[in-house]
């Protein structure tokens, strides 16, 4: 029931900020996990970050710790990725994922519903 459609995607300077919303449709947006994952220019997908339904707990790759920010307002049926101090090594499409009876994960064969994607890129 949920399809998430993330935006906020970019290009950035290093050093600098980016935050991605992913909008969710369906009324039990708040009984998902959700994760956001990335895919790098000829790579694998790989985790970010995710959060648990109420938004009290979260996890993050090591890539990203310190520096990224996962959290969700389930009034409005959005999650977000705010992504401070970016370097070149976080350019890749960007997705948001939803998964349903669960915790949250980082196994991406985990998640249900999936978003397109959208391009975050990051000069030197």
């Amino acid at each position: 029931q949920v399809q998430p459609v993330e935006s906020g995607g970019g290009s950035v300077q290093a050093g600098g900020s980016l935050r991605l919303s992913c909008h969710a449709s369906g009324r039990l947006f708040s009984t998902y996990a959700m994760g956001w994952f990335r895919q790098p220019p000829g790579k694998e997908r790989e985790f970010v970050a995710s959060i648990v339904r109420s938004g009290s707990t979260t996890d993050y790759a090591d890539s990203v710790k310190g520096r990224f920010t996962i959290s969700r307002d389930n009034a409005k049926n959005t999650v977000y990725l705010q992504m401070n101090s970016l370097k070149p090594e976080d350019t890749a499409v960007y997705y948001c994922a939803a998964r349903r009876l669960g915790m949250h994960t980082r196994i991406s064969d985990n998640y249900n519903y999936w978003g397109q994607g959208t391009q975050v890129t990051v000069s030197s």
